[in-house]
């Protein structure tokens, strides 16, 4: 009997974290069919092994190692390039595959299943959600996010416009997190600014730079603004 609940186990296993593994499978992502499957039958099979030797509360500590060792797996599928970071939903599937494992290796096959459910209507039913939230026009102002002011001068005004530009940031209430300078050929320098993250005004910020501008040692004067992932 006791090899009849493993095998039961395993297989519950197996097949919801098929079905999981078909979603992502399907999407063309970095973890797909045999990983998320084979993540639920681990986690199942060590869960079991640990019930079946010591009992539940072994089975207890064994889950917590799963969920702690299951973030070394996931972070191997995560890949930042750039400002931009991808893999993290992949990640998250995972992490979601290793619980639909420990539950089915606990026999607690219902909540396996509701775990299941919840994953594939998280990966696809929220998908027109995020595609809509996506498309939407952008709102500096209730968005944070990373923003630079750039200014370019000569060398000979360097000291001068850097600290013209903190007073003028200061006085807009716009807080300077750090600031560099970059050489822009033999004369050129150029400034960068790096706000603290927070909310910007498109109309405030405009209105800073009219007036950067308009300081007779600036060249030139820009921001651009990156969203905090």
């Amino acid at each position: 009997m006791a090899l009849l609940d493993s095998a039961f186990s395993l297989f519950v296993a197996f097949v919801l974290g098929t079905l999981v593994g078909v979603e992502r499978q399907i999407r063309q992502r970095s973890a797909g069919l045999r990983t998320n499957t084979l993540v639920a039958v681990g986690a199942a099979a060590f869960v079991d092994i640990a019930q079946r030797l010591a009992g539940d509360a072994e089975a207890v500590r064994v889950i917590s190692y799963v969920v702690s060792g299951i973030g070394f797996l996931g972070a191997g599928v995560i890949m930042k390039e750039g400002m931009n970071v991808r893999g993290l939903n992949t990640a998250a599937t995972l992490w979601c595959s290793a619980a639909i494992g420990a539950a089915a290796g606990s026999d607690l096959v219902v909540e396996a299943v509701l775990i299941t459910v919840f994953v594939l209507a998280g990966n696809t039913l929220l998908l027109p959600v995020v595609t809509w939230v996506e498309r939407r026009p952008l709102d500096r102002v209730v968005t944070e996010a990373q923003n630079e002011i750039r200014v370019t001068t000569d060398a000979a005004h360097l000291a001068t416009v850097r600290r013209h530009v903190i007073e003028r940031l200061q006085a807009a209430r716009f807080p300077v997190a750090d600031i560099n300078v970059t050489e822009r050929g033999e004369e050129a320098v150029e400034i960068v600014a790096e706000l603290v993250s927070t909310s910007v005004a498109p109309r405030e910020m405009d209105a800073v730079l009219h007036e950067l501008r308009r300081y007779p040692a600036i060249r030139d004067a820009a921001w651009e603004s990156n969203s905090i992932e």
